[in-house]
């Protein structure tokens, strides 16, 4: 690895701790707060919950309390799932108009007959702290300034925490090409200097591709997508999926086992990716209200 990259153990991968490091930047995110708010700038987010999805309820449930924990304003909108798209909308044009709010963040999915695109389309793009918009999209493909899709900023957050920020000479692999995750991250990585590829259902030698790569990200919601024999050894690891094993356990796209015997660096399922998305949707949303200070002087 190249000199800007602590060295990796020789026997196992080092775990890299998305727990720990989201406490670190949320830490960071509440003493900026405080400073904000004692200057009449108090972040304020707004999350929109229709329907009963067991799983959308407990990713509000901690979207909320990470908010109350840094100190923000948080508003949480609960709505039956026979909402129509109509009274939805009219909401989101509402939270836009509320100047009090600095973050929009419709929770995923929606019921069946709520066009999400519509719905994501119709929150302001100087308040989609979630990253979806075509405009955030835009912004992150040309280098403008926007907000950036919460997993794979807290992605390039964990490559930070172990010196790889310049990633020039390093060659990534992207497993998935989602507009939520895939394109997003390739885009980051790219931004950051790494030469990149993009693998998808239509690669025909998966293996070929990873066991080249310096970092690996694997983003497609597939249990074992990437085992031991396709990592070049001392390589990072990124584990984005979010999948249960025959024993019902959460695990990711990666075989962790397996793998964390060859890699330099892995992250773990739970324990990785996951709390570094929230609080990057903190990060965004205090993003937002310090553009608004400084346009407000």
């Amino acid at each position: 690895m190249t000199p800007s990259a602590p060295a990796p153990s020789t026997t196992s991968a080092q775990l890299i701790d998305g727990n720990a490091l989201s406490k670190q930047v949320r830490a960071q995110v509440a003493e900026r707060t405080a400073e904000l708010s004692a200057k009449g700038f108090k972040p304020g987010l707004a999350v929109v919950l229709v329907g009963d999805n067991p799983a959308s309820q407990v990713y509000v449930r901690n979207k909320v309390k990470a908010c109350e924990d840094v100190g923000f304003h948080s508003v949480l909108e609960k709505y039956d799932a026979s909402m129509t798209e109509a009274e939805l909308l009219a909401r989101v044009e509402a939270l836009n108009n509320d100047p009090s709010i600095h973050g929009i963040l419709v929770q995923l999915p929606l019921p069946k007959h709520i066009d999400d695109h519509k719905v994501i389309e119709a929150i302001s793009p100087l308040k989609d702290v979630d990253g979806f918009h075509i405009a955030s999209a835009g912004a992150l493909m040309v280098g403008e300034v926007g907000f950036k899709a919460c997993t794979p900023y807290g992605c390039m957050k964990m490559l930070e925490s172990i010196g790889m920020k310049d990633l020039r000479g390093k060659h990534a692999v992207v497993i998935g090409r989602s507009n939520i995750v895939g394109k997003p991250m390739a885009m980051m990585l790219l931004a950051a200097n790494a030469t990149v590829t993009v693998t998808h259902s239509g690669t025909a030698d998966l293996g070929a591709m990873t066991r080249q790569a310096d970092i690996v990200v694997a983003a497609v919601g597939k249990r074992n997508v990437l085992t031991a024999d396709m990592v070049k050894p001392g390589a990072v690891v990124i584990d984005v999926g979010m999948n249960r094993n025959d024993e019902g356990k959460l695990c990711g796209d990666v075989d962790f086992d397996g793998v964390k015997q060859v890699a330099g660096y892995i992250t773990p399922v739970p324990g990785g990716v996951g709390p570094m998305t929230i609080t990057m949707l903190l990060v965004n949303t205090l993003e937002a209200v310090e553009r608004l200070a400084t346009q407000q002087g």
